[in-house]
């Protein structure tokens, strides 16, 4: 499975960008995929992750309210549809799948990096202030 992710961009406060994360050369049907970001000097941090099936979604209290993750399994693709961005939410961001699943792996682990098997590349997102 190849993840490339896409859509990054610099952006002003309170701007919307929408990022895209195909897949190839795997059905996504069966993973769940989380976005990641990291910002320049510190670690990596979950910020949404959405089912294998798409029925269920979740979100860091940092973005809450104000990301929207979803997915076209026809399409092999995921989309984190990120509003009213601040300059914090500066980083690069990163789509990953898991084969995992479960009620205890989403309520504990889904944010946590070393859960997932494959990684896309990363796009750049910049809010300026």
């Amino acid at each position: 499975l190849q993840l490339q992710a896409s859509g990054g961009g610099l952006v002003q406060t309170g701007g919307s960008l929408s990022l895209s994360c195909a897949a190839s050369g795997d059905t996504l049907d069966y993973y769940a995929i989380g976005w990641f970001r990291q910002a320049p000097g510190k670690e990596r941090e979950g910020v949404s992750c959405i089912s294998s099936s798409g029925s269920a979604t979740y979100y860091a209290d940092s973005v809450k309210g104000r990301f929207t993750i979803s997915r076209d399994n026809a399409r092999n693709t995921v989309y984190l549809q990120m509003n009213s961005l601040k300059p914090e939410d500066t980083a690069v961001y990163y789509c990953a799948a898991a084969d995992k699943g479960g009620s205890t792996w989403y309520a504990y682990r889904k944010f946590r990096a070393y859960e997932y098997d494959y990684w896309g590349q990363g796009t750049l997102v910049t809010v300026s202030s």
